[in-house]
């Protein structure tokens, strides 16, 4: 079905917008860490003054100056609802396509692997759970390598799970091929019976012990949950540096990384602890994580996926969305945990994920990719290469043509957003638990939380209706378009020094988090569904993807997208980590206990 065929509600209105302004120089934030982090944000907790000052020292205060903004209405909220008045017959989750096995024996096990190993009785679920407990599970004396990617685990609820699935497939009898298959999710979603501790040393769970509607739907075909995994504190970084539950290491090169917020989630998927997990996007943290661990990483439109929604930020769009080597299994992950929950009268209006309708959703039938060059270009030059080299083999290989596009002020967007999702976070947390935080949020939130205005944030969202309705003009002019960039326009962040990560302090460098967030938040900050795929390797090893952004609603496009750029990566696939030790052979370990 094309995308021209679905009725959607709140649809923004075609316009195009320009502007004649140019790019300003980025400010320049100092690099903090160590003593020097903490004397800070101690100075700026108890001055209002420096507060203001560095507010409007980073451009805050600019954004309801914008003359563009003339014309425009504000518009807090981003979602746009596909309605499809037939969701056509609903599918049992067996007759959802299958994933396919893992190429040969020196790439990621992918579900299909599990199901096989399962039917076949030479393994159970809970053969896997009782290996994996062990391994990632924290210890007293010491955290292990694939340990710092967990927050919390409960045993008794992951060995009850396994046993559960070991004996459906006993009797023949499985859910799904999800069952069975070990699956982790990031601390930031509810969990019935763990804790929620937003990576921070506080408890942020909810008065209500229940399972976000998303994990829920994975833990009805069968799957099972490992454990929550690290995330940088408040999901307010893109490193993933966690001077509270320590910080998990890139398992393609330790120096680097593994990108956040959704950091644990990236690190235990690319050790092959699970072949799928599942993570929460703010401002990228499912791609920059899935770009900086060599994986796949699907952000969906659907920003509803929770019991409390509320608690995930509706305005900025922070969405549950999964990340997985193989995009066979992030398509199966996605399909099963985004149908529509009758609870909540907003998600209920998406059409299911599970029809044979939805599945055939695609873009026109003339393929575009559309570029902005110029901001393509701020790349490094390795990822940039990478990243037309790509292109040209979509556009040989596939029949994409690339159509160039603007994309006007990428970088007062990306400012609007980061003051919107700022001021979110305040309202939903107090001066004295600010005052617990780890230092960089501290500073973050003291900073950049505390001095919005309501003008500011009407201005803001003036300028996110300018940016949706310049989309909707784009793909009224290209029907089916994917806006095409780098997912990060650097390769990896590499750790500037070991006491950055293990002094207690932490680290913030504000200029690098912007740049790693250039790309990845423009999508949430206007609601759109976005893709990440793995495209290739620095001399380093140090993993770069390349992201396509859809319209409203095309997130099954977006697979389909993933699923040709699978012949740009050649026989071998998705590429495991090549240090001893940072990957992890499940079922062959398994079967050995």
């Amino acid at each position: 079905m094309p995308l021209s065929q679905l009725k959607f509600i709140n649809y923004p209105a075609p316009k195009e917008s320009r502007t004649s302004r140019k790019r300003e120089k980025a400010g320049s934030n100092p690099i903090l860490s160590g003593l020097l982090l903490a004397i800070l944000s101690r100075v700026l907790a108890a001055s209002t003054f420096v507060q203001k000052l560095l507010w409007r020292l980073n451009g805050f205060d600019k954004i309801k100056h914008l003359p563009e903004l003339e014309g425009y209405g504000a518009r807090s909220d981003p979602t746009v609802i596909p309605v499809n008045t037939d969701d056509g017959e609903l599918l049992h989750l067996s007759e959802l396509p299958r994933p396919r096995n893992r190429k040969n024996e020196e790439a990621y096990y992918t579900i299909a692997d599990y199901h096989d190993a399962y039917l076949s009785g030479k393994l159970t679920p809970l053969d896997v759970a009782e290996f994996l407990l062990p391994l990632i599970t924290r210890r007293a004396t010491s955290v292990s390598q694939y340990a710092v990617a967990y927050l919390d685990i409960q045993p008794e609820i992951v060995l009850a799970a396994a046993r559960a699935s070991t004996e459906r497939y006993k009797s023949g009898k499985p859910l799904s091929v999800l069952d069975g298959v070990p699956v982790a999710v990031k601390d930031e979603v509810n969990l019935k019976g763990h804790k929620r501790c937003l990576g921070s040393s506080q408890d942020f769970k909810h008065k209500l012990d229940a399972t976000d509607w998303c994990v829920l739907k994975w833990e009805e075909a069968g799957a099972v949950i490992i454990g929550k995994t690290n995330m940088h504190e408040l999901g307010l970084d893109t490193t993933n540096n966690n001077p509270t539950w320590g910080t998990p290491l890139n398992p393609h090169n330790e120096a680097y990384y593994t990108g956040g917020s959704s950091g644990g989630s990236g690190c235990t998927a690319a050790q092959g602890i699970c072949p799928v997990v599942l993570g929460v996007d703010g401002g990228g943290s499912i791609r920059i994580p899935s770009s900086f661990c060599g994986l796949y990483g699907l952000k969906t439109s659907q920003n509803r996926l929770s019991v409390f929604p509320a608690e995930h930020g509706a305005n900025t769009v922070a969405v549950c969305g999964p990340m997985a080597p193989s995009i066979d299994d992030l398509a199966l992950a996605y399909r099963i945990m985004a149908q529509p929950c009758p609870e909540d009268p907003i998600n209920d209006m998406w059409p299911s994920t599970i029809t044979r309708d939805a599945l055939n959703v695609d873009g026109s039938g003339k393929r575009y990719l559309g570029i902005d060059r110029d901001w393509v270009a701020r790349s490094d030059p390795v990822v940039l290469d990478m990243f037309n080299t790509a292109v040209q083999y979509y556009v040989k290989v596939h029949d994409y043509e690339v159509v160039n596009v603007r994309i006007p002020l990428q970088a007062e967007n990306q400012k609007a957003f980061s003051l919107t999702i700022l001021a979110e976070t305040m309202t939903t947390i107090s001066k004295e638990r600010v005052q617990q935080l780890q230092h960089p949020n501290q500073i973050l939130l003291n900073v950049s939380g505390m001095h919005a205005t309501a003008q500011d944030l009407l201005a803001s969202n003036r300028l996110r209706a300018r940016a949706m309705r310049h989309l909707s003009w784009l793909w009224e002019q290209y029907p089916g378009m994917l806006l095409l960039t780098p997912t990060t326009p650097c390769a990896g962040w590499k750790i500037r020094k070991p006491s950055d990560i293990t002094d207690g302090y932490g680290a913030t460098d504000a200029d690098m988090t912007l740049r790693s967030m250039e790309y990845t938040s423009f999508g949430n900050w206007v609601g759109t569904p976005a893709i990440t795929c793995p495209v290739g390797y620095t001399e380093g090893n140090v993993p770069v993807g390349i992201m396509a952004l859809g319209q409203w609603g095309s997130e099954e496009q977006l697979i389909r997208f993933g699923e040709r750029h699978e012949g740009f990566l050649g026989e071998d696939g998705v590429r495991r980590p090549t240090e001893a030790g940072n990957w992890v052979d499940v079922l062959s370990e398994a079967k050995k206990q």
